[in-house]
């Protein structure tokens, strides 16, 4: 389960991680009396990513302006979900972002060092940039500055950023954790770094060790709403699945809240309609025993099959999962389903199908992967047809062309 941010920066706190002056609102009320000095940041305490590009996040000059703005962000709702608590912040001044994190890989059994030169809410270039080191053996410092040395950083970043790391890999360990993350490490004119977003993952099993989290993450859990799409109808809700029901004709399979927020946005600006969108989860799980993959695979079924839906755009920022591992998920739910329809690959690079009488709904594939093995992955896919983009833009080009009447299908 993950924590919400200013949870988060709680145990960052308590662990040394240098965060920003906040305080915690629980109605506009509360900002008569903040006590800290203006301009301060209003941020939504909702437990999902996409805050910022949902307007979730407001900078206020003063208090007239905050009450407002308070008001305006406890009624939006965030991937359905509406903030109890927002969190108000000293504004700091980042000359430089970094994304770092630390990671259970439940595939190599084994935790993870993630970091990127580039941080923000810019997911597509947190990804291009990402380096990763092992944790192989017992943790120490080396492993820390072999991250900030793969990240390309100089001088003093190295230490300062080494610094967070290790106390990021302590609260790890620590509290059981399933992942930290600081996203982004903010770094201002005299070289300080600041943690000026958190996430932390709670492993659940690991709760009964750990009262204190057992105490978070109830807060977090009785603060979610009812939704009408319960993991027992829609088994690719559970663990981190989010679904957005829409009722356009191009339905969207991603892993990352912003990632969904950025596709949806780029699909509105070049006059698509989004249909439902599925964001499976980040990549690391919350259990040994739900990969990446097997919630792709539980996406795929769940949007597909929707009669409204002519393209399925998959968007998958792959880190440890590579991406021919990907692009195996897509083949073989491709030739499960539609085997009996595919014919060889058309010129343009879509699914060709037979013509049919219309029983079997096959929607066209859009796919757009990045990480290791990208080039074996487009190789997989070409065999049913089916074109691996490079970017979003080319991504969101494809689908909303074959929506319109002269994108014929094959």
């Amino acid at each position: 389960m993950d924590l919400l941010e200013y949870q988060a920066k709680e145990l960052f706190r308590e662990i040394g991680i240098p965060v920003l002056p906040s305080q915690r609102i629980d109605s506009p009320r509360d900002i008569k009396a903040l006590k800290i000095p203006y301009p301060v940041v209003l941020k939504s305490q909702v437990p999902t990513g996409g805050r910022g590009r949902a307007g979730g996040i407001k900078f206020v000059e003063n208090t007239i302006d905050a009450i407002a703005a308070a008001q305006t962000i406890f009624h939006l709702p965030i991937m359905g979900q509406f903030p109890e608590v927002l969190l108000a912040e000293a504004r700091y001044d980042a000359e430089k972002e970094f994304y770092l994190a630390v990671a259970l890989d439940y595939t190599l059994r084994r935790p993870v060092l993630l970091g990127s030169p580039q941080g923000g809410i810019d997911v597509e270039a947190v990804m291009e940039q990402m380096q990763q080191v092992v944790v192989e053996q017992e943790f120490s410092p080396f492993y820390a500055r072999r991250l900030a040395l793969k990240m390309g950083l100089q001088g003093n970043q190295i230490q300062s950023v080494s610094a967070i790391v290790e106390a990021m890999y302590k609260l790890f360990v620590q509290k059981d954790l399933d992942l930290v993350e600081i996203n982004p490490l903010g770094v201002n004119l005299n070289g300080e770094v600041m943690a000026l977003d958190g996430k932390v993952t709670v492993n659940d099993c690991a709760l009964e060790r750990h009262p204190d989290l057992a105490v978070l993450a109830a807060k977090v859990q009785r603060g979610k709403p009812h939704s009408c799409h319960t993991t027992e109808e829609n088994p690719a809700l559970s663990l981190n699945g989010n679904l957005w029901a829409l009722d356009g004709n191009i339905g969207i399979v991603c892993n990352g809240t912003g990632l969904a927020m950025a596709i949806l946005d780029s699909l509105y600006q070049a006059g698509g309609k989004p249909g439902s969108c599925l964001n499976v989860g980040e990549e690391v799980p919350s259990n040994a025993t739900d990969t990446l993959c097997d919630r792709l695979e539980r996406g795929l079924e769940t949007i597909a099959h929707e009669n409204s839906i002519k393209v399925l755009v998959v968007n998958i920022l792959g880190g440890v999962t590579s991406g021919d591992e990907i692009a195996g998920v897509i083949s073989n739910f491709i030739q499960r389903n539609y085997g009996e329809a595919l014919v060889s690959p058309s010129t343009t690079g879509r699914v060709r199908r037979k013509s049919t009488s219309g029983n079997g709904h096959y929607p066209h594939f859009v796919v757009r992967l990045t990480g290791g093995e990208v080039e074996a992955a487009k190789l997989l896919l070409a065999e049913l047809g089916v074109s691996v983009v490079d970017n979003l833009d080319e991504a969101v080009s494809q689908a909303v062309a074959l929506t319109k009447p002269s994108g014929k299908r094959s």
